[in-house]
């Protein structure tokens, strides 16, 4: 009774129940990570997750006193779903979300 087209998974794009079966065909037809949303940087790269930016202005960055430099490179991207914000990591700032006509992709 453990037929895989019997389980049901949580879908957290439709909020909904569905099939195992169907969930592996959306998976392989982008999955919930692509939902459509292209990134650009200010040149107009395409932006991905992992990918490596440098800053183009500098930047006060709001509750941690810091000014982050022009040429400041940021490692290792995530998306967030907005076309407009990535979220980084930098040393000594926790949260850090760059708005991507900031930056240019390396």
């Amino acid at each position: 009774m453990s037929d895989s087209d019997e389980d049901y998974v949580y879908d957290d794009e439709t909020g909904e129940w569905i099939s195992a079966a169907d969930a592996r065909a959306k998976a392989g037809a982008g999955g919930a990570r692509d939902s459509g949303v292209e990134v650009c940087d200010a040149v107009g790269n395409l932006l991905a997750d992992g990918d490596q930016v440098t800053l183009i202005k500098d930047l006060t960055v709001k509750g941690a006193g810091q000014t982050l430099k022009r040429g400041t490179l940021i490692k290792s991207i995530r998306l967030t779903g907005d076309p407009q914000e990535i979220d980084c990591k930098y040393e000594g700032i926790k949260g850090l979300v760059l708005r991507a006509e900031f930056v240019r992709k390396r």
